[in-house]
C-alpha cells in the first residue's frame, strides 16, 4: 500500500546532519525536476528579499525564510519524517511508533512537497519554505512543473498495490492517478456527524487522517483494494462508508464519519 500525504507549513527549526544530497533522494525519476525547482528557489532567494517574499507569499513574520531558502544547498538536513510538524503529523506520531510500524512507514508513506516533489520519510532534506501553489521564476506553477515527472515516478512507486490518497487539494494537481492505478486508489473525506446532520471537516480532518495512518501502520494489515481498506478501517473502529466511482478508472471515496473533533 502506498499512502500519499500532504506536507505541513509547520517544520522543524533546523536540520541536524549532513547537507542535502539531492541525487540521493528516493524516486530518482524526480531528480531533474528537483534540480530545476531548487536552482530557481535558491536563485530567487539569493537576490532581493522583498521580491522573493512576495513570490513565496510570505508574511512579514516569515521574512527570515528567504535567507533560509537561499542556503538550502549547504544547510543541515534531517529526515522528512522528522521535518514536518502540525496536526496530521502530531496524530501520526512517527517518532514513537514501534519498530515494525516504522518499517512499514518507510515503505509506504510518501509526502508531497512543492520543492522536492515527493519524499519518503527517511529522505533527508533541510527545512524550507515553498508551497505547491508558488510560481517560481523560470519554472512556473509548481503543481504544473511536477506533472510529467510524477506521471513516471508515482505509478512505479504504486506498483500493483492500493493507493491511499490523503493529500490536500493544493497537492492533488501534481499527480492524478489514472487507469488501473486510479481504480485501486481511495481518497478520504472526513465528516462530522452531530444531531443527525453531517458536515465536511476542514482543519480537524488532518487529525483524523493522522490517526487513520497510525492505526494502519500499527495494525500491519495490507488491503489491496479500496473495499478491503474500508473493511480494515472498520475493524480498527473507524466508521467508514465507501463510495465507488461513478465511472471506471476513477478513485473510490471513503467517508470517515466522526462524532467528536
Amino acid at each position: 500500500m502506498l499512502i500519499l500525504l500532504p506536507p505541513s507549513e509547520g517544520k522543524a527549526d533546523a536540520g541536524s546532519g549532513k547537507p542535502l544530497d539531492l541525487a540521493g533522494l528516493s524516486l530518482p525519476a524526480l531528480h531533474p525536476a528537483r534540480e530545476r525547482a531548487l536552482d530557481a528557489l535558491v536563485t530567487l532567494c539569493s537576490a532581493e528579499t522583498t521580491a522573493a517574499a512576495n513570490v513565496l507569499g510570505l508574511s512579514p513574520g516569515l521574512i527570515g525564510e528567504v535567507a533560509r531558502n537561499a542556503a538550502l544547498r549547504t544547510a543541515k538536513a534531517l529526515p522528512a519524517g522528522r521535518l514536518y510538524t502540525g496536526v496530521l503529523y502530531d496524530n501520526l506520531g512517527l517518532a514513537d511508533l514501534p519498530a515494525p510500524a516504522k518499517t512499514r512507514a518507510r515503505r509506504s508513506l510518501l509526502i508531497f512537497s512543492g520543492l522536492w516533489g515527493a519524499l519518503r520519510v527517511d529522505d533527508r532534506v533541510p527545512p524550507y519554505r515553498c508551497a505547491m501553489g508558488v510560481r517560481l521564476p523560470g519554472v512556473g506553477l509548481l503543481s504544473t512543473h511536477w506533472r510529467d515527472a510524477m506521471a513516471q515516478a508515482l505509478p512505479e512507486a504504486a506498483g500493483t498495490g492500493l493507493v491511499l490518497d490523503l493529500r490536500s487539494s493544493m497537492y492533488t494537481p501534481a499527480w492524478t492517478p489514472r487507469g488501473d492505478v486510479a481504480a485501486r486508489t481511495a481518497t478520504v473525506r472526513v465528516l462530522h456527524e452531530r444531531n443527525g446532520a453531517r458536515t465536511v471537516v476542514s482543519h480537524f480532518n488532518k487529525a483524523t487522517k493522522g490517526r487513520i495512518v497510525r492505526d494502519l501502520l500499527l495494525d500491519g494489515s495490507a488491503p489491496r483494494t479500496p473495499a478491503e481498506l474500508a473493511t480494515a478501517l472498520r475493524d480498527l473502529k473507524h466508521t467508514v462508508e465507501e463510495q465507488p466511482p461513478a465511472k471506471p478508472g476513477r478513485p473510490w471515496q471513503l467517508d470517515v464519519v466522526v462524532t467528536e473533533l
